[in-house]
């Protein structure tokens, strides 16, 4: 019965989300050269002998070119996991990247469940309340690798921790590092050309802002301030979202923090959230957003930044890879773009929002036949993401084993990512001296290598330079790191009860009177009223639960 009616839970969670996806972004590709979840570091061996089968789902990422005569089916990466550790990998379904989430949604809710899948928070403890997954306790204790145990409690076992139900493994973390920024990219040729500032204040980012609308540097038919796609708060926007610019108001996207008392409150319903959406209503009034934004997905805002309408935007510090379709034509860079630290309101530093390294995690179906050949790819996973063997490189780059921007990594069906890096420190560093032998990392080499390229004229590797270089991405994270200029979240249980039935509601709900604050399609003080529904349809219920887990811990 426990199962049938857990079942018929995550059907009504199905339904919800179907009638609401009309407002929902396609998920930000995991492309990027920047992405957490590239091949990490570390060492371990795959085992096997007899070939075993295990099924899995795959996105289908524009960014994935297939080889001549391979495709999900066939490919470089199954045969050698197949060849090295003898297991052979099958798809129950490939979906493009835009819908595949919702395709795992309709899966899990029609209990057609491949051997291992990836799945969110609230669906792992969904598919555990329908006894739909296994408990990988004693499967991961036995056939993980040690290297593999220590990979993923480098964090002192937080990550994992948070894929425990009831005192049992239910998933296994899709980690990443959290330690990751966002950062403001402003068009550092345009501010030369109008004679403005570079941006250290909101109010600097403002000007800015009206700057490029008014005099329009691109010389396009319509120019606006800042690019912003139509799910501007989901921690997937990478890029053309608006969580970085709630976080220069002290504001912060759904995120548990201390309210001063002993306990925690969420960041959603705090009187510095309504200061944001009042700012950028009031941009919205002056032009400076695209007045479709809530329509266009992240690739299609990004047009506007290709073609010169825009030369502002919030993203995460791979945003240069995206950048480059537009500032590099034909061999040449005609946008000279710099990345800059999050401006602030007032005279207090902004605390760049950060979560816990992990909102996903691969669980393996409880009618899986061979759940150790899902750890098996875990381990080689772990094992050939750093410092391959030269036959090793084709999990990496295919059959050629060599870099041709397939981008053949994202073939991996499980991959977890290095939980702290030290590339901040290295990188611009080694790039501005060109002194590699201060590189750690296979990571390090690979884009010290790549933005050496750069300096010595191939300008396709620009972005890994203004990642990389002396005044990339990269270089702001030490000042950011010495002053803990961040805020992560408090809450890194699994999802409560409450939290499991009605945040993906709430988030929804919250989103349908953000983006209507914003196009000043209401006053701002609906946000008040959104504070006291919220609390009604379920806040106030996981507010309390989730302080019972935080005094818990004490």
């Amino acid at each position: 019965m426990k199962s049938k009616k857990a079942l018929a839970m995550i059907s009504l969670t199905l339904a919800v989300a179907i009638t609401g996806c009309g407002g929902k972004t396609s998920p930000e590709p995991s492309h990027s050269p920047g992405n957490s979840k590239e091949p990490a570091e570390t060492t371990g061996t795959g085992n096997g002998s007899d070939i075993i089968e295990v099924s899995t789902v795959s996105p289908s990422d524009p960014y994935l070119k297939f080889d001549e005569g391979e495709s999900f089916d066939k490919n470089s990466v199954y045969d050698a996991y197949e060849k090295d550790i003898g297991v052979k990998i099958t798809n129950k379904w490939v979906a493009d990247i835009s819908q595949f989430k919702e395709k795992v949604k309709i899966t899990i809710a029609s209990d057609d469940l491949p051997d291992f899948l990836l799945v969110n928070a609230t669906q792992l403890k969904e598919l555990t309340e329908a006894d739909m997954i296994m408990d990988l306790t004693e499967i991961y204790e036995q056939h993980a690798t040690e290297e593999t145990k220590k990979f993923l409690t480098m964090d002192g076992g937080m990550q994992m921790k948070t894929a425990m139900i009831d005192g049992k493994m239910m998933g296994i973390p899709s980690s990443y590092n959290p330690f990751n920024y966002q950062y403001l990219f402003v068009r550092t040729d345009w501010l030369k050309e109008l004679g403005l500032p570079e941006p250290k204040t909101m109010d600097d980012f403002m000007k800015i802002a009206e700057a490029f609308k008014t005099k329009n540097p691109g010389g396009t038919k319509e120019a606006f301030g800042i690019a912003v796609s139509k799910s501007p708060f989901s921690i997937e926007t990478g890029v053309t979202g608006l969580r970085t610019f709630l976080n220069g108001y002290h504001a912060y996207e759904n995120i548990w923090m201390e309210d001063g008392n002993g306990g925690l409150m969420n960041s959603d319903i705090q009187p510095e959230m309504k200061q944001a959406l009042a700012a950028l209503q009031d941009m919205f009034k002056k032009g400076l957003i695209d007045p479709e934004f809530a329509v266009k997905d992240t690739e299609k805002a990004a047009e506007l930044i290709y073609n010169g309408s825009i030369g502002m935007v919030f993203g995460a510090s791979w945003t240069p890879a995206q950048l480059a379709q537009g500032a590099v034509k034909d061999g040449k860079v005609v946008q000279e773009w710099g990345v800059f630290p999050i401006p602030s309101v007032d005279n207090k530093p902004t605390l760049n929002q950060i979560g816990l390294g992990v909102d996903e995690y691969y669980a393996i179906s409880k009618q899986a036949k061979h759940p150790e050949g899902v750890i098996r790819l875990l381990n080689q996973w772990i094992t050939v993401s750093n410092n391959p063997t030269e036959e090793q490189k084709v999990y990496e780059y295919g059959k050629d084993r060599v870099e041709k921007g397939n981008n053949y990594w994202l073939l991996n069906p499980l991959r977890v990512g290095k939980q702290f890096d030290n590339n901040g420190e290295i990188l611009p560093k080694a790039i501005e001296n060109k002194d590699e032998s201060i590189l750690e990392t296979k990571d390090q080499r690979t884009r010290y290598a790549r933005a050496m390229e750069y300096v010595e004229g191939d300008t396709s590797m620009w972005w890994e330079y203004l990642i990389s270089g002396p005044k990339g991405a990269y270089s702001h994270i030490p000042e950011i790191q010495k002053n803990k200029q961040y805020l992560q979240n408090k809450f890194y249980g699994a999802p409560t009860p409450a939290m499991a039935d009605r945040q993906e509601i709430l988030i929804k709900k919250r989103d349908e009177i953000f983006i209507k604050i914003i196009m000043n399609q209401v006053s701002v003080d609906e946000f008040d009223k959104f504070v006291e529904e919220w609390k009604k349809l379920g806040g106030d219920e996981i507010t309390k639960e989730v302080n019972e887990w935080y005094k818990s811990l004490k």
